[in-house]
């Protein structure tokens, strides 16, 4: 049942604001932007996601292919040390994870931060920000659509089945569920996420009781020697582990669903603090566990890039034939991380759309809804781009994976940047007391959201002399930039207009010959 007017009769600290303060409108950017009206961005939602399905989303977000099948290249390249870029990259993503937590506490969206940044900064932000998010999850379905395909191939039976149409059957399956609606979205998740975490505890425990029992592999002794006979906890060095974490920080994104799926869940103001302090213990557990794990249990330069570390590992502790059962479950494993990684696209970026819809910043059409509370023409816009991939799939299979997956990396980064900086507005704004602050906060504000900014940066410097692939994907922002200019340039009259309209005021558009029209 649709919720805006619940939703704008109960958002946090609404009711709490100065009442001089109710009618204020703050000139943001170029565009008027009401402090507190924000709720017609939720008409036509369900609250259907339930807190097991939030706990899950929020487990799911933080456990990928990055783990899965990244780590294995990042091992043999950082050693030992990778447990430590996993460390830090995982802290600033629970920073970052907090931000959000205060944000959707202050007022819940599925807009997400595209939502916040329209009200704390004005249409600009949400415009640029929304818009390179879109670009990301449309980039990201290309890479888990065609991830599907690669994992697919695994099986020797699948040979004859071309990697273009393996990647189209993923993509129409999962768009076809999201279609139907947000619960269908979030019993999914449940189980993907579910999969993902047995896969991780049963190798955790396996791993454990061999090196407890001091068992060998064909590599020889396991535990504190295995690190003793190979280098030592830093064998490349520190530089290779700093490197590799420009790679290691993308092993968390989707982490930032949580935001969007908080306008859909049933009293986020309880379930959303519980869901992303959990995230920190898990990050621990699954990504700094594994990984010391893994450099515990087998040589570092053992592991590879293209292989998941945990089939090398059951490959040498138990020979070929188990190895080749433990291969083909962990296949499987990767093939849900992968479907997760591209239903979540398609979810997120429907809000999305319909975000931008609402504002004006996106065609109106974008902000269609079904009557079970579905962004249908969102999810079908992003099926869309997607197709792209099946293309490059049929037009160059080897090739297609590399060619978008970087490519992904400016959006996520862009989006988490501006979480923070719509968490410092938000913060900026209790001062002055013109809304309260939840009690849930990012911890250690504003020293920890300017430090998370600097690690942003800093992965951003990373990423462009990582030659040739990181240098050319940041080098993108020479064709992105311009494009976004203009097409704010572009979109701002239908902006003007709607906010207008939404302020019932009386709006006389500019003569089309001005220049403000180009």
């Amino acid at each position: 049942m649709p919720h805006a007017s619940d939703d704008a009769a109960e958002k946090p600290g609404a009711r709490d604001r100065a009442p001089d303060l109710e009618n204020d409108r703050e000139r943001l950017g170029d565009v008027s932007t009401s402090v507190q009206d924000f709720a017609h961005e939720q008409t036509g939602y369900h609250t259907s996601l339930k807190a097991r399905h939030l706990q899950m989303i929020a487990i799911g977000g933080a456990i990928g292919t990055g783990l899965f099948m990244g780590a294995g290249g990042r091992l043999h390249t950082a050693g030992p040390l990778l447990a430590v870029s996993y460390l830090i990259c995982g802290v600033f993503a629970f920073f970052i994870l907090r931000a959000l937590g205060e944000l959707v506490l202050h007022r819940p969206s599925s807009g997400s931060f595209i939502s916040y940044a329209r009200e704390f900064y004005g249409e600009k932000l949400a415009f640029a920000a929304g818009w390179l998010y879109l670009l990301n999850w449309g980039m990201v379905a290309i890479v888990d659509s065609t991830a599907v395909a690669l994992y697919v191939h695994y099986w020797s039976a699948f040979d004859v089945v071309p990697q273009w149409l393996l990647a189209l059957v993923a993509l129409v399956v999962v768009v076809g569920l999201n279609l139907v609606s947000v619960r269908l979205f979030g019993e999914m998740e449940f189980w993907f996420s579910i999969i993902k975490v047995a896969a991780l505890v049963a190798f955790l425990l396996i791993g454990i009781v061999v090196l407890a029992a001091g068992w060998e592999t064909d590599q020889g002794p396991t535990g504190l020697q295995m690190l003793s006979e190979n280098g030592g906890f830093s064998p490349e060095g520190v530089l290779p582990a700093v490197i590799v974490m420009q790679g290691v920080v993308f092993a968390y994104a989707s982490i930032e669903l949580i935001g969007t799926a908080a306008g859909e869940t049933e009293n986020p103001a309880k379930l959303v603090p519980r869901a992303v302090n959990s995230v920190i213990l898990r990050i621990g557990v699954f990504y700094v566990g594994s990984v010391l794990l893994l450099a515990l249990l087998l040589p570092y330069t053992v592991y590879r890039a293209g292989e998941s570390p945990f089939v090398t590992f059951f490959t040498h502790i138990s020979g070929p034939e188990i190895g080749a059962i433990a291969g083909s479950a962990m296949n499987f494993v990767v093939i849900t991380a992968a479907i997760s990684g591209l239903n979540a696209g398609l979810y997120s970026t429907g809000r999305v759309f319909h975000s931008l819809a609402a504002s004006g910043a996106a065609p109106k059409v974008a902000g269609l809804m079904s009557r079970r509370g579905v962004p249908v023409a969102g999810i079908l816009f992003t099926a869309g781009f997607a197709l792209i991939g099946v293309l490059l799939n049929l037009a160059v299979p080897d090739d297609a994976f590399e060619i978008v997956l970087n490519m992904s990396a400016l959006g996520i980064i862009a989006a988490w940047a501006t979480i923070i900086l719509c968490q410092l507005r938000l913060r900026s704004w209790a001062l002055q007391g013109r809304i309260v602050r939840p009690s849930f906060r990012l911890f250690g504000a504003p020293f920890t959201s300017y430090l998370t900014l600097a690690f942003l940066a800093s992965v951003i410097v990373l990423m462009a002399f990582d030659y040739p692939t990181g240098t050319w994907t940041v080098g993108t922002l020479i064709v992105i930039v311009p494009a976004l200019i203009g097409g704010w340039f572009l979109a701002r009259r239908r902006i003007s207009e709607v906010q207008a309209l939404r302020r019932g005021a009386n709006f006389t558009p500019e003569p089309t010959e001005t220049s403000d029209s180009a």
